[in-house]
C-alpha cells in the first residue's frame, strides 16, 4: 500500500429506510475500527443529513451521485453544494449502474468529477469491464478508455481529491469475486496506466478500491494485495458485520 490509507466505502445504492439504519450505524458507532482504515458511507440523498447526524464523526458520509452544476432546472439531481450542506463530503461517481442503466457517458462523468472536485467533493471514481470483455482478454482496453476520459478533465492537483474504484461489472452483486489474483493484476494495470498517463507520483499517492462482491469471508485476502489500497462495498455494508470489511486491513482488529 505504499503508505495510502485503506479507503472503505459502503455504498447503500437505493435501500433502506431509517428505521433500518439507525439499528445498522448503533452496531458501528459501538464496534472498534482500526484507525489504519478510511470509512465512508454512500448514503441515498434523502437520508444524507440524518446518516451524519447519527453516525460516529470517523466515518465520512457521500452522496451516491451528484451533478455538474450548482443550481438550476435539473429536477431530481443534487449539486455538490447540497451534498456539503449535509455535511457529507464525498460523493460516488461513474457507478457501472449509472453507466449501463442511465447511459452516463466516460465524458459526463469526467465532468462530473472535475465539477465535483472543483467543488469540494472527494471522490469515489468508478470504473470496470462486463464479463464478456473479461473473458476476451479486453479489460485494460475497455478501463483505459474510461481512465483518459477522466484524465483529460483533471488537473494535477485534483487527484488528490480522487479514489479509483475497480468494480468488475460481473461481480458487482452476482456473488462472483475476482479471485485475489485477477484483482491485484488490474490494478497494478491501472496504476502502471496512471503513471505513464499522467504521472508517478500521483501512481503512486492514488487509492485503488477494488468492488465486486466484497464481504467479510473474503476481504482480508484481497487487502493483502500491494495495490488493493480498499474497498467499495454494496450489498454487504447493509450487514452490521460490515466492520470486517473495515478492518481487513489490521486482521489485529476486533469488535
Amino acid at each position: 500500500m505504499a503508505g495510502r490509507k485503506f479507503l472503505v466505502g459502503g455504498n447503500w445504492k437505493m435501500n433502506g429506510c431509517k428505521s433500518d439504519y439507525k439499528a445498522l450505524i448503533e452496531a458501528w458507532n459501538k464496534a472498534t475500527v482500526t484507525d489504519k482504515c478510511e470509512v465512508v458511507i454512500g448514503a441515498p440523498a434523502p437520508y444524507l443529513q440524518y446518516v451524519r447526524d447519527t453516525m460516529k464523526k470517523e466515518f465520512a458520509v457521500s452522496a451516491q451521485n451528484t451533478y455538474k452544476a450548482s443550481k438550476g432546472a435539473f429536477t431530481g439531481e443534487i449539486s455538490p453544494e447540497m451534498v456539503l450542506d449535509c455535511g457529507a463530503t464525498w460523493t460516488i461517481l461513474g457507478h457501472s449502474e449509472r453507466r449501463d442503466i442511465f447511459k452516463e457517458s466516460d465524458e459526463e462523468i469526467a465532468e462530473k468529477t472535475k465539477f465535483c472536485v472543483d467543488n469540494g467533493l472527494m471522490v469515489m471514481w468508478c470504473c470496470g469491464e462486463h464479463k464478456e470483455e473479461r473473458e476476451a482478454g479486453t479489460t485494460m482496453d475497455v478501463v483505459s478508455v474510461q481512465l483518459k476520459a477522466l484524465a483529460d478533465k483533471l488537473a494535477p492537483e485534483d487527484w488528490a481529491k480522487i479514489a479509483i474504484a475497480y468494480e468488475p461489472v460481473w461481480a458487482i452483486g452476482t456473488g462472483l469475486t475476482a479471485t485475489p489474483e485477477q484483482a491485484q493484476g488490474t490494478h497494478k494495470d491501472i496504476r502502471e496506466w496512471v503513471s505513464k498517463n499522467v504521472s508517478a507520483e500521483v501512481a503512486g499517492a492514488v487509492r485503488i478500491q477494488y468492488g465486486g462482491s466484497v464481504k467479510s469471508s473474503n476481504c482480508v485476502e484481497l487487502a493483502k494485495c500491494p495495490d488493493i489500497d480498499g474497498f467499495l462495498v454494496g450489498g454487504a455494508s447493509l450487514k452490521e458485520d460490515f466492520t470486517e470489511v473495515m478492518n481487513a486491513a489490521d486482521e489485529s482488529v476486533s469488535e
